[in-house]
């Protein structure tokens, strides 16, 4: 359900600090509370009355002896006085309430009474005024001067600050390396909802979700501040309120081209308010998906201008110059989310069960789900399925969302430019392949015979056909024609040689191979048929019972 929004419309970077994130406001990253003091001070400090407030941020430590500091405080500080505004009067309790509202009124965290050079005990006055407007009241011994009380928040505040840099160059790293990564997006949101307590939804200029990391609100309801982030103009955080867990404040910042064109927009819920470090967490992380949006968009004009280039330049490959190719890979990498030395990767996808969704209703579907999957905008809807050139290195996560589909993929192996033709016809070559198995194959993991690219199963096939009327005969008439076919293809048709492998008469060889022949229907004077012939009997084992090892016998 849905609350009214804190803030109507967008506001400033500045007006969203009263409700939530703060950019730019010059508040510092680190947080000290009072307890944290206390516990670092000498054990003499007495807590006279506690105001509730020990966990809360304390600003400053600020001495003052004036009769109304307050003009020259700020809210959160922990102001130490050593009596003088009540050395006429200490019991004084109208002075001693008025200087306390003051105080309170002014966002004084608490109040720290030195018990020298004026006082030796803290007036009851003050510590009713403390009472009654519940304001912390500690009491100083002369033994802890006031600037040991300076020095030691200092040295909190130093080390808390060292503390958070080094925490925000761990994240900022993470942030980095999830942008290299195959699935920027995603790896981006995953490493901000890690370090920072929201969920996180990007959508891009079409309203769809891109990614999404965290459960939140879902995207119907947040139709309202969408429309607002892709509608308006500049750079704003927009607020909403649901009443969903994690989603007491909801916020969201425009991804904007150069030109201030609306690209999209990252949404992120929380229950609290950010810390100062954790808004500069999520603003690290709205700058780099908007580089990486405004790269992509920039890229989406490569594909025509690469088209056109190689289609009124066909030669422009092998006859071009050096500025030109140069060029061509610009748009190549521009085209795969990827950089100019990128190695580049020919993927072909195979149909092998029915999609999983509605393909044939809408190409332009299927392709930009293609496009998204690889990361790249060089796709080819195909009679096979689909091609295209990717800088991933599709790896088994990738390869198994794609199998979920229905689609088995030949992986083509790195190349460049220039290679790209050769590459999609070594995966092309291998298509048959994947067909005739239903398993994906990767070209560098092939070993490229003619063995190896035709593969176990269709072998067997091929064994099949070719020796039919062979394999279907006694075993041992069957296993000693096999031994002699073998044989004699080894010897390249040489009746001598097969004759003395096999320790028989050469007649008997030739009458052997004869009869093979016979049986079989085919010349095995044919080059083209030996080899064939040869090539099956790699893989005649599968066709025959447990335990059979065909060819290793003599006929006679």
């Amino acid at each position: 359900m849905r609350r009214n929004a804190q803030k109507p419309g967008g506001v400033s970077a500045a007006d969203a600090a009263a409700t939530g994130p703060d950019y730019g406001t010059g508040e510092r990253l680190s947080v000290v509370t009072l307890d944290q003091l206390l516990q670092k001070l000498p054990p003499g400090l007495k807590i006279l009355h506690d105001g509730g407030n020990g966990s809360g941020l304390l600003r400053w430590v600020e001495p003052s002896e004036l009769e109304d500091p307050t003009p020259y405080l700020l809210d959160g500080e922990f102001l130490l006085t050593a009596g003088l505004p009540f050395a006429d009067e200490p019991e004084d309790l109208p002075l001693a309430d008025t200087y306390v509202q003051r105080l309170v009124t002014a966002g004084v965290a608490a109040l720290g009474f030195g018990l020298e050079p004026y006082f030796d005990a803290v007036p009851q006055a003050l510590i009713d005024a403390c009472v009654r407007h519940n304001l912390t009241l500690v009491e100083v011994p002369g033994t802890v001067p006031f600037a040991a009380i300076g020095l030691a928040f200092s040295q909190l505040l130093e080390s808390d600050n060292a503390k958070l840099f080094r925490q925000l160059a761990d994240t900022n790293r993470q942030l980095m390396r999830a942008v290299l990564s195959a699935r920027p997006e995603h790896e981006l949101l995953a490493a901000l909802t890690q370090r920072v307590p929201v969920w996180a939804v990007l959508v891009g200029a079409d309203g769809r979700v891109r990614a999404r990391a965290g459960t939140g609100v879902e995207l119907p309801a947040l139709q309202p501040i969408l429309s607002r982030l892709l509608g308006g103009s500049g750079p704003r955080v927009e607020m909403d309120s649901f009443d969903v867990p994690g989603s007491a404040l909801v916020f969201g910042h425009p991804l904007r081209s150069t030109r201030d064109a609306n690209l999209g927009a990252l949404i992120l819920g929380a229950d609290q308010p950010l810390t100062p470090s954790q808004n500069n967490v999520v603003s690290a992380a709205v700058g780099l998906l908007e580089l990486l949006v405004r790269q992509r968009t920039s890229g989406s004009l490569a594909p025509s201008q690469l088209a056109t280039a190689l289609l009124l330049h066909p030669d422009s490959l092998a006859t071009g110059g050096t500025r030109h190719i140069n060029q061509l890979r610009d748009l190549l990498a521009q085209s795969t989310s990827s950089t100019r030395s990128a190695p580049l990767r020919v993927v072909q996808g195979i149909k092998t069960e029915p999609a999983a969704w509605p393909a044939g209703e809408s190409p332009v579907r299927e392709l930009l789900q293609w496009r998204r999957l690889f990361d790249t905008k060089l796709v080819e809807i195909t009679d096979y399925g689909f091609a295209a050139v990717t800088r991933l290195k599709v790896d088994d996560a990738l390869l198994g969302e794609v199998e979920k589909l229905g689609w088995r993929l030949v992986i083509g192996d790195a190349t460049e430019l220039a290679g790209l033709a050769g590459a999609y016809q070594r995966a092309g070559s291998l298509r048959s392949r994947v067909v005739n198995t239903g398993r994906s194959v990767r070209v560098d993991e092939v070993s490229w015979t003619v063995a190896g690219l035709l593969g176990r199963e269709a072998g067997a096939m091929l064994a099949g056909r070719l020796l039919e009327p062979l394999l279907e005969q006694e075993p041992e008439r069957r296993d000693a024609q096999l031994a002699v076919l073998r044989s004699w293809l080894g010897e390249n048709g040489s009746w001598d040689a097969t004759a003395k492998v096999l320790g028989l008469h050469r007649n008997s060889v030739r009458r052997q191979i004869n009869a093979v022949a016979e049986l079989l229907g085919t010349d095995l004077n044919e080059a083209q048929v030996r080899a064939e012939l040869w090539i099956a009997l790699q893989y005649v084992e599968a066709l025959l019972p447990a335990g059979t090892t065909p060819g290793t016998e003599g006929a006679s």
